[in-house]
Protein backbone atom coordinates (compact mmCIF):
# COMPACT_ATOMS: atom_id res chain seq x y z
CA UNK A 1 0.00 0.00 0.00
CA UNK A 2 1.20 3.66 -0.60
CA UNK A 3 -0.33 6.89 0.91
CA UNK A 4 -1.35 9.75 -1.66
CA UNK A 5 -3.17 12.78 -1.64
CA UNK A 6 -6.23 13.10 -3.76
CA UNK A 7 -5.58 15.73 -6.27
CA UNK A 8 -8.64 15.59 -8.88
CA UNK A 9 -11.49 13.87 -10.09
CA UNK A 10 -11.39 12.04 -13.50
CA UNK A 11 -15.01 12.30 -15.29
CA UNK A 12 -15.70 9.71 -18.33
CA UNK A 13 -18.07 9.65 -21.03
CA UNK A 14 -17.94 5.74 -21.09
CA UNK A 15 -17.15 3.65 -18.69
CA UNK A 16 -17.34 -0.12 -18.42
CA UNK A 17 -20.39 -1.07 -16.22
CA UNK A 18 -18.45 -3.54 -13.87
CA UNK A 19 -17.34 -0.01 -12.26
CA UNK A 20 -20.99 1.00 -11.05
CA UNK A 21 -21.02 2.82 -8.05
CA UNK A 22 -17.58 4.18 -8.16
CA UNK A 23 -15.46 7.12 -9.58
CA UNK A 24 -12.25 7.99 -10.56
CA UNK A 25 -9.85 9.95 -8.41
CA UNK A 26 -6.04 11.62 -9.25
CA UNK A 27 -3.58 11.10 -7.13
CA UNK A 28 -0.45 11.87 -5.73
CA UNK A 29 2.02 9.59 -4.01
CA UNK A 30 3.50 10.90 -1.04
CA UNK A 31 7.23 10.69 0.06
CA UNK A 32 7.53 9.17 3.72
CA UNK A 33 8.85 12.70 4.92
CA UNK A 34 5.48 14.03 3.51
CA UNK A 35 3.48 11.83 6.01
CA UNK A 36 3.77 13.61 9.57
CA UNK A 37 0.87 16.31 8.96
CA UNK A 38 0.02 15.28 5.69
CA UNK A 39 -4.12 15.13 6.98
CA UNK A 40 -3.34 18.79 8.39
CA UNK A 41 -1.89 20.35 5.93
CA UNK A 42 -1.47 19.74 2.17
CA UNK A 43 1.42 18.79 0.93
CA UNK A 44 3.15 20.08 -1.66
CA UNK A 45 3.05 17.65 -4.74
CA UNK A 46 5.87 15.25 -4.96
CA UNK A 47 8.78 14.35 -7.61
CA UNK A 48 6.48 11.76 -8.27
CA UNK A 49 4.14 10.87 -10.79
CA UNK A 50 0.17 10.87 -10.22
CA UNK A 51 -1.71 8.40 -11.09
CA UNK A 52 -5.42 7.74 -11.29
CA UNK A 53 -7.27 5.35 -9.05
CA UNK A 54 -10.97 3.77 -8.56
CA UNK A 55 -12.56 4.62 -5.31
CA UNK A 56 -15.97 3.17 -3.86
CA UNK A 57 -14.84 4.55 -0.58
CA UNK A 58 -15.93 8.37 -1.18
CA UNK A 59 -12.71 10.19 -1.27
CA UNK A 60 -12.44 13.35 -1.81
CA UNK A 61 -10.36 16.51 -3.24
CA UNK A 62 -7.29 16.80 -0.58
CA UNK A 63 -8.20 13.57 1.66
CA UNK A 64 -4.77 11.61 2.33
CA UNK A 65 -5.77 7.87 0.94
CA UNK A 66 -3.76 4.86 0.90
CA UNK A 67 -3.96 3.06 -2.68
CA UNK A 68 -3.17 -0.72 -3.71
CA UNK A 69 -1.59 -0.98 -7.45
CA UNK A 70 -1.23 -4.11 -9.63
CA UNK A 71 -3.18 -7.70 -9.22
CA UNK A 72 -3.74 -6.64 -5.33
CA UNK A 73 -6.04 -3.85 -6.45
CA UNK A 74 -8.57 -6.48 -8.16
CA UNK A 75 -8.75 -8.45 -5.32
CA UNK A 76 -12.01 -6.87 -3.60
CA UNK A 77 -13.89 -7.78 -6.93
CA UNK A 78 -15.73 -11.33 -7.06
CA UNK A 79 -15.24 -11.12 -10.84
CA UNK A 80 -12.52 -10.00 -13.43
CA UNK A 81 -12.31 -6.39 -13.67
CA UNK A 82 -9.55 -3.95 -15.66
CA UNK A 83 -8.07 -2.17 -12.78
CA UNK A 84 -4.65 -1.34 -11.76
CA UNK A 85 -5.39 0.92 -8.41
CA UNK A 86 -7.86 1.03 -6.07
CA UNK A 87 -8.58 3.51 -2.97
CA UNK A 88 -8.74 1.19 0.48
CA UNK A 89 -8.51 3.88 3.31
CA UNK A 90 -8.89 7.46 3.90
CA UNK A 91 -6.70 8.75 6.69
CA UNK A 92 -7.33 10.68 9.56
CA UNK A 93 -4.44 11.35 11.12
CA UNK A 94 -0.81 9.92 10.35
CA UNK A 95 2.22 9.47 12.58
CA UNK A 96 4.95 7.90 11.10
CA UNK A 97 8.46 7.46 13.10
CA UNK A 98 11.50 5.68 10.85
CA UNK A 99 12.78 2.51 12.59
CA UNK A 100 15.98 3.70 13.93
CA UNK A 101 19.15 1.86 12.37
CA UNK A 102 21.66 0.05 14.78
CA UNK A 103 25.04 0.16 12.82
CA UNK A 104 27.50 -2.08 14.69
CA UNK A 105 30.85 -0.98 14.94
CA UNK A 106 33.58 -1.99 12.61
Amino acid sequence: MRVAQVIGRVTLNLQDPAFKGGRWLMVNPLDADQFNGACHQQPPLSAQNSLIAYDNIGAGDGDIVGIVEGAEATAPFAFPIPIDAITVAIFDSLSYHPPVSHTSPT
